[in-house]
């Protein structure tokens, strides 16, 4: 058992939490949730005694072995799967003992190693490892390779494998996805569910919390609050409590008025001074309710590109790939305005080749490419972080971008990703990787793209960092494509998916959480093909050409589709806003009479537009069933 007793940590000066009692029983999966900097990963720290309690006791089963993921990657010449094999501690102490026996010929020292060694499958050591590592997208030449070879990401999913490596009573991991794809997720997240060990884990992946953990403890405003269930269930508990509280303020609120008014009105008056008293007394004892913060620190959307052309671009039986290498293999595409496109496959597979070719940041080895003449990408990157002028502020970066942009306009530009105050003028050297990634994303969206491209855009940000970019994107009135690993992101953007295999780019008929049935088939067929070859497959050009033309010609009803779909939103969250107010007493009372009116009114009106404008999306969408229809025998007879 882990337990916690009126604990409080701080960092320096700042108080991150207090009067913390927690008990987390064995065999737990605990979620740990909170914004950034709350004390999260401090409170990690504690558990492995990097930290001290300023307050209260820690207390943890004495003999328990404590795995976690370590941060520095020293560039050792020692191979990957000899690095995996660290993380079993008592496997390692065993082998230099019985090399020690060896040596001094201690046969009785010799059996006892060999004993333990088989008790604990100390022998089969080397093929757990691979398995660790081949989960997490490592090739069986990649486990030989030395550690000095792999770039920072690689390198942590290295120590990610050692830390599953230990045979751990409790396992301790601080946002493990960060550097996965999703490929590796979804094993990843299996391994968890299997683990019989206490899990802690700090993570801002929603879907991912939701399969392994089974409560959340989360930090906020000094304390942390234990939360029954997964991700989705704290969602629900704590928007419940959060609503009582603030129904609790409000009426509290109106007491404190009432009280004070008496006070103010009587206190001069000698009659009435003995009870303005007693309410100036009951004020002072009165435990103020704070009032629920649950706005999020950011607030942005994408500006409306200045323009949205017929097509953005076309990619005609393009193959590409680096140097001699095809990656991908005569790809043909049509871009449109307005699509919502989520890429799919295999780790290695081509899915960054095909954003960065889409980009323009490689050319086609054959094939050709159209573009646009209004086309204006934006492209997010994780090496784009590393781009930044490190000695450079934010606010100059943008100031570099625009430089007729008033400092007034950058300045509450900047406080939407949360730059604040003197945060804003601060050199971005010593930024985290979530605010780095932040100003990336601020830079891009200022530039108004109308073809947006997103290669793990969600690396290093918190959920309510994604919560933002998300409702972002969904208004985005240009075209997006998306590579991501935070499936919840996948689901909630994007409207089609591709998948890229085996040097082919093909429609994903199926849904994203279906994704992961077919990475198990895929990984089960025996592969009788080598890298960049591909299986020929009837009639594929007239199918693409065939596709390609059914999206021009229902590219019409699609954009009237998705600004309908915007009314609606819009809609119903005016009818949404208007019940909150109905259901306040308050709005009943005689002398809001005719506010009651207007609402009631406003709210008839609403309903009446949501009525034609859905009537109207459902004509629409009928009309594109009936061309879909209209396609698909050829369609269907070309494969």
């Amino acid at each position: 058992m882990l337990k916690l007793e009126k604990l409080a940590l701080r960092r320096g000066a700042l108080l991150l939490f207090e009067d913390v009692s927690l008990s987390i029983p064995a065999a737990s999966k605990l979620g740990l949730t909170g914004a950034n900097g709350c004390g999260k990963s401090s409170l990690l720290k504690l558990i492995l005694g990097e930290l001290q309690p300023d307050e209260g006791d820690f207390y943890l089963t004495p003999g328990w072995v404590v795995a976690h993921v370590a941060q520095e990657s020293e560039a050792s010449e020692r191979s990957a799967l000899d690095i995996v094999m660290d993380g079993d501690h008592e496997l390692r102490a065993l082998q230099q003992r019985l090399a020690r026996a060896e040596a001094s010929g201690d046969g009785n020292e010799i059996s006892a190693c060999h004993v333990r060694l088989e008790e604990i499958d100390g022998y089969q050591a080397p093929s757990r490892a691979a398995k660790l590592l081949t989960g997490l997208s490592f090739s069986d030449a990649d486990m030989q390779r030395p550690l000095s070879d792999f770039s920072g990401g690689w390198r942590m999913r290295i120590h990610l494998a050692s830390a599953l490596m230990c045979r751990s009573d409790l396992l301790l991991l601080d946002e493990p996805t960060n550097h996965l794809d999703l490929d590796a997720v979804i094993w990843l997240e299996q391994w968890l569910k299997r683990y019989a060990g206490t899990l802690i884990m700090i993570s801002h992946d929603r879907d991912f919390l939701d399969a392994v953990v089974t409560s959340i403890a989360h930090v906020e405003q000094q304390h942390i609050r234990l939360y029954k269930g997964n991700y989705s269930a704290f969602e629900r508990l704590r928007a419940e409590r959060l609503a009582q509280q603030q129904s609790n303020y409000v009426k509290q609120q109106k007491t404190i008025k009432h009280m004070q008014s008496f006070v103010d009105r009587f206190k001069a008056k000698a009659t009435k001074a003995k009870q303005a008293q007693s309410r100036v007394k009951a004020l002072e004892r009165m435990a103020l309710i704070a009032p629920a913060h649950v706005d999020s620190p950011f607030h942005f959307a994408f500006k409306k590109p200045d323009a949205l052309p017929g097509f953005l671009m076309r990619i005609d039986d393009v193959s590409a790939g680096y140097d001699d290498i095809t990656i991908l293999n005569k790809v043909s595409l049509t871009l449109l305005p307005g699509e919502r496109i989520g890429l799919l496959g295999l780790n290695g597979a081509g899915k960054s080749t095909l954003i960065k070719l889409i980009a323009g940041e490689i050319q086609p080895q054959t094939g050709l490419i159209e573009r646009a003449k209004d086309l204006k990408v934006g492209y997010f990157a994780q090496h784009q972080l590393e781009q930044l002028d490190p000695q450079a502020s934010a606010f100059l970066h943008m100031q570099r971008l625009d430089e007729r942009a008033s400092e007034k306009e950058l300045r509450s530009y900047l406080g939407g990703f949360n730059f604040q105050g003197d945060k804003v003028l601060e050199p971005v050297a010593p930024f985290s990787g979530g605010e780095k990634a932040r100003l990336v994303l601020a830079l891009l969206i200022w530039q108004k793209p109308n073809l947006l491209l997103l290669d793990e855009p969600t690396n290093h940000l918190d959920l309510e960092m994604r919560l933002a970019l998300n409702n972002a994107i969904q208004a985005f009135e240009g075209t997006v494509i998306l590579v991501s690993h935070d499936r919840h992101l996948l689901r909630t953007v994007c409207d089609d998916l591709l998948l890229v295999d085996r040097g082919q780019v093909q429609a994903f008929k199926q849904e994203v959480d279906d994704y992961p049935r077919w990475l198990a088939e895929r990984r089960n067929m025996k592969l009788d093909t080598g890298p960049g070859e591909t299986k020929a497959v009837p009639d594929r050009k007239q199918q693409k050409k065939r596709e390609a033309e059914f999206r021009k010609t229902i590219q019409p009803q699609l954009t009237r589709l998705k600004r309908l779909e915007r009314e609606v939103e819009k809609i119903e969250q005016k009818i949404a806003q208007n019940d909150n107010r109905l259901a306040d007493s308050a709005i009943y009372q005689d002398d809001a009479k005719q506010e009651l009116q207007q609402l009631l009114f406003s709210q008839a009106e609403n309903k009446k537009q949501l009525e034609q404008v859905e009537q109207e999306w459902f004509e629409i969408d009928e009309q594109i069933e009936q061309l879909r229809d209209d396609f698909q025998p050829a369609s269907s007879e070309s494969g």
